[in-house]
């Protein structure tokens, strides 16, 4: 038996090289272009208004810009690309199917079915005999039919009729696939033989040298250098670097805003004429006096100093464009508008990477400043200017027909809100201030911020009842969603504070997805869609340091509105596991609860935890077991006559019945193994 080489003459094997090595990589492509976002900027609910800022479209636009960059148009046009040659390779698979030539088969040759038996076919063969038997069968000059050709045909009939009939050369067809044994072995390589013809040979190694040599590495250093200079928040490497360098532990919003205009992706925005274009202008009116502040733009002098002390044209420009974004100064200029928005959207993402880094030295300062940053940002307010600038159409003067020419401490929403419908009102409506429809678009507005109440704040360890030494402790927060403004607010009942330990079967997946997203944040200066973040952590406040790191919420268990847009006011419960103190003792904590979009809805708690050695909380579950009267107890049956709950015997009492010593302890099994720690949540400020 011989080997033979030979090439893909007829395009046989090729378009099945070509339609595999296709699939593979264009299923994936597709799949990851066309599979829905779970993100919940994707999938959340929106405030309802029909308020839009000035430069509304110019938000939309960029926000368009966005979706369509995260949209992965390259990868669109590579799957599209592959489908039109997978289609084009089945194509040339059904035209070349129909020319090759089929695989010898006995019972196509005699037209029998498979099923059928030896004397079947040699019945059947019979029958052939006596119409293709080159003695007895009629030729058709008009068909060409010759003699030669009656002969060929018995052949192939006889031969087929062996292969099924004769043992031996059954054998070789079931052996060998061919009634007369080993053949010549031919292996097919996948590919047109006119890419390996004479003279084409320096052409497929001058295409296989660019595949390998040029266009492979460059893909993968492409890919590798690119998942290699971002970090896990999505930031240059090089602007982490530059961001921390500009860390510390005393630094404000203001040093913040300094610290990220020296991110590369400024550079990457404001590129060739745009580094410096519009400087002049930009100072100008950032830099310009405010009615109501020293600096249109909301600087403090600090903030000015560190401006105008930059050297290198970029990043002031950066700087300045970020000042512009948060006072909301009109530029006066559509490209210089764009870019200023554009700013705003950046530095979010990088403040979120500063309190990462931020988090790594456990100070509360940096990371607080930092939260506090954020909201500003996705409101586009300066940085401890009034939270009243976050509801539509307010501005310096409304605030200060409200809050009054000389005050220091500046209204929340909520105590915006609180006041009488009439008068507030009347302090921010008529000439000069805001029309009934503008007072009506922000009191509709304040009306649907998630403002997060927190009702009751508590440790615990789950299956335990008390927290012992480096035991796992949940810290659990039941709270509400109460909006500005809201009346007729349910009151609590003992049962909405319950925290029962619950088994959960469904998988992590599956609970996620049944979680409620809360509306996306209202912000309408913000180039981009954000939803809400809630941030939850414990802290010391005699050291400023960060004792439990923070736990950050997206999502909560119950619906948050009706669809209707009224509040539920059900209770939330978040949770934040962590691991107990080694030693027992009294541990006081100031939790803080931070909303990362919204100004003012923060909230502040004294909360104490008691960590109980492991032999004295044992000595306490004991004297607990007997202290309350069992059911077959004269007392215990007098709190039963009362309508009151008793508890069952206890293991004392069922061992001391079996023993029949007479004892009459009685003790209580609780049904809930599960206690909750005694805390105190003393509320410091909201």
């Amino acid at each position: 038996m011989s080997t033979d080489y030979n090439y893909d003459e007829q395009g046989q094997f090729f378009p099945y090289f070509i339609l595999t090595i296709t699939a593979i990589l264009t299923v994936p492509t597709t799949y990851s272009w066309l599979r829905s976002s779970s993100d919940l900027e994707s999938t959340a609910p929106r405030i309802k208004t029909d308020y839009q800022a000035e430069d509304g479209e110019i938000i939309d636009s960029l926000k368009a810009k966005q979706k369509r960059k995260e949209r992965k148009i390259k990868r669109m046009t590579f799957s599209l690309a592959g489908w039109a040659m997978m289609a084009f390779m089945v194509y040339l698979i059904l035209v070349t199917a129909r020319t090759v030539e089929k695989r010898w088969d006995p019972y196509d040759v005699l037209g029998i079915s498979r099923s059928a038996t030896e004397k079947e076919i040699k019945s059947f063969y019979r029958k052939l005999s006596l119409t293709k038997h080159p003695d007895k069968i009629k030729l058709d000059e008009a068909k060409n039919q010759t003699v030669d050709w009656a002969n060929e045909q018995w052949v192939d009939l006889t031969k087929a009729f062996k292969a099924l009939t004769d043992e031996e050369i059954r054998r070789n067809f079931l052996e060998y696939g061919h009634p007369d044994g080993k053949q010549s072995f031919s292996i097919g390589i996948a590919l047109p033989q006119f890419l390996v013809a004479k003279g084409s040979g320096k052409f497929v190694l001058a295409f296989y040298g660019l595949l390998i040599g040029v266009l492979l590495p460059y893909f993968v250093g492409t890919w590798w250098y690119g998942s290699q200079k971002r970090t896990k928040e999505g930031i240059l490497v090089a602007s982490a670097g530059t961001i921390f360098q500009a860390f510390k532990e005393d630094i404000d919003a203001g040093g913040i805003v300094e610290a990220v205009s020296g991110a590369d992706e400024y550079k990457e925005l404001l590129v060739g004429d745009k580094a410096e274009s519009g400087l002049a202008k930009i100072e100008q009116k950032v830099l310009a006096p405010g009615e109501h502040a020293p600096f249109a733009a909301g600087l403090s002098a600090k903030d000015r100093q560190a401006l105008v002390d930059i050297d290198d044209a970029q990043r002031r420009k950066t700087l300045a464009l970020i000042w512009a974004y948060l006072g909301r100064v009109d530029l006066a200029d559509a490209t210089l508008n764009d870019e200023k928005y554009e700013a705003g959207a950046i530095a979010f993402l990088l403040n979120e990477a500063f309190a990462v880094m931020a988090l790594h030295f456990s100070v509360i300062a940096p990371v607080m400043s930092s939260y506090h940053l954020s909201q500003c940002i996705i409101q586009a307010t300066p940085p401890n200017s009034s939270p009243l600038l976050q509801l539509p159409h307010f501005n310096p003067k409304i605030v200060e027909a409200i809050e009054g020419p000389s005050a220091r401490v500046h209204f929340s929403v909520q105590q915006f809100m609180d006041l009488p419908a009439q008068e507030r009102k009347r302090k921010i409506t008529g000439p000069g201030l805001l029309s009934d429809v503008q007072y009506q678009q922000a009191v509709t507005i304040a009306q649907q911020l998630p403002y997060l109440k927190v009702e009751k704040a508590f440790f615990k360890v789950q299956g335990e009842k008390f927290v012992t030494p480096n035991s796992l402790v949940q810290f659990v927060v039941k709270a509400r969603i109460i909006p500005p403004g809201s009346i007729n607010v349910p009151a609590i009942t003992e049962k909405d504070l319950e925290d029962v330990d619950k088994v959960e079967k469904r998988s992590d997946a599956a609970q996620e997805d049944s979680r409620i997203a809360p509306p996306l944040a209202h912000a309408p200066y913000f180039a981009r869609d954000h939803s809400p973040r809630w941030h939850v952590f414990l802290g010391d406040s005699k050291q400023g340091k960060i004792a439990v790191p923070p736990f950050t919420f997206a999502t909560f268990d119950e619906p948050l509105f009706t669809e209707d847009g009224q509040p539920t006011y059900n209770m939330q419960t978040l949770r934040m596991q962590f691991g107990a103190p080694p030693q027992a003792g009294r541990y006081t904590f100031v939790m803080n609860l931070v909303c990362d979009s919204y100004i003012g809805l923060d909230t502040k708690l004294n909360v104490t935890m008691e960590v109980e050695d492991e032999s004295r909380a044992e000595q306490i579950s004991e004297e607990a077991e007997i202290s309350e009267p069992g059911e077959d107890s004269i007392a215990g049956q007098m709190k039963i006559l009362k309508g009151e709950k008793v508890g069952k015997k206890s293991k004392v009492e069922e061992d001391s019945d079996e023993d029949s010593s007479g004892s009459n302890t009685e003790g209580d099994e609780e049904d809930d193994d599960t206690s909750e720690t005694d805390t105190d949540t003393d509320t410091d400020g909201e």
